[in-house]
């Protein structure tokens, strides 16, 4: 009977993380991650101008990530398809 009013009041490991605010980040490559708002930004990210609960940044950065390749192989990939991009020597 204990053991049951303890696991009633527990909060599960998602109604904690639902609390908790986030940020969009994004890096040189232009990829995205979601990191805590309290949290410093780690070296060779930086905020994307996102911040809200988990749902709300995951949904920004699916919105906006609509291709999941890092850019410099996108921009590789341009030059081989249009030659006339590729770098002068």
């Amino acid at each position: 009977m204990i053991n049951r009013a303890i696991k009633e009041n527990e909060m599960s490991s998602d109604e904690l993380e639902d609390q908790t605010m986030y940020r969009v980040l994004v890096n040189h490559e232009e990829q995205y991650s979601i990191w805590p708002a309290e949290r410093k930004i780690p070296l060779g990210w930086k905020d994307a101008g996102k911040a809200g609960t988990k749902a709300d940044c995951l949904g920004y950065v699916k919105e906006v990530w609509t291709d999941m390749r890092p850019l410099s192989v996108r921009l590789k990939m341009e030059r081989v398809e249009k030659p006339s991009l590729a770098p002068k020597s």
